[in-house]
């Protein structure tokens, strides 16, 4: 069978982000096989989820219903010029995500990589999640937040956007100070 063009990967990818992002549960279905395996690892005690999930209803389940019933106004940005399919894998795919905690009202920054696997059709397979690191910061009125968000590209964003936007704001605005750290993406590590 040939390989699927790249616009039917990046609708899969684009699924999950409106799944996620917008609490729509239903739609992993659209993207996912039904046995579908995630996989998560931290290299952060600053959130939590199960190291292993199997099946779209627990796929959505983690990541959409649990996870949208403790994050809003979340954005989760793919941080590439271009999409890169071999095989069958997406693989190091970074990514940012900047959300806010609904019990705090913290603001949540985090980045990390995907790894994407698919069957011909091109349904997600295998999903891993590493998130490299994930800050949390007071934002009590959400400013924090919508300056981080504004503007950006969604859900894919250019590295030179993401660096260029949040090397300005770490500069001009001394409580985004800390997002100097996020101006670059994130990269593989080794085992990941």
């Amino acid at each position: 069978m040939p390989t699927p063009p790249p616009a039917h990967y990046r609708r899969a990818l684009e699924t999950y982000v409106d799944a996620k992002d917008n609490t729509r549960a239903e739609r992993i279905a659209e993207a996912f096989a039904p046995d579908a395996v995630l996989t998560i690892s931290l290299a952060t005690s600053n959130i939590a989820f199960p190291a292993r999930t199997v099946g779209t209803d627990a796929i959505a389940k983690t990541l959409v219903t649990d996870f949208g019933a403790q994050y809003t106004q979340c954005r989760t940005y793919y941080v590439c010029d271009s999409l890169a399919v071999r095989g069958d894998t997406i693989d190091a795919l970074p990514w940012l995500v900047i959300m806010r905690e609904q019990a705090s009202g913290a603001l949540r920054v985090g980045h990390g990589v995907y790894r994407w696997n698919f069957d011909a059709t091109p349904a997600v397979t295998g999903f891993h999640i590493h998130i490299a690191r994930m800050d949390v910061v007071p934002d009590e009125d959400g400013t924090l937040l919508d300056a981080l968000q504004d503007g950006l590209s969604y859900p894919w964003l250019a590295p030179a956007e993401l660096h260029a936007h949040f090397t300005s704001l770490a500069r001009s605005t001394p409580a985004l100070a800390f997002v100097e750290a996020f101006k670059h993406p994130a990269v593989a590590s080794a085992g990941i």
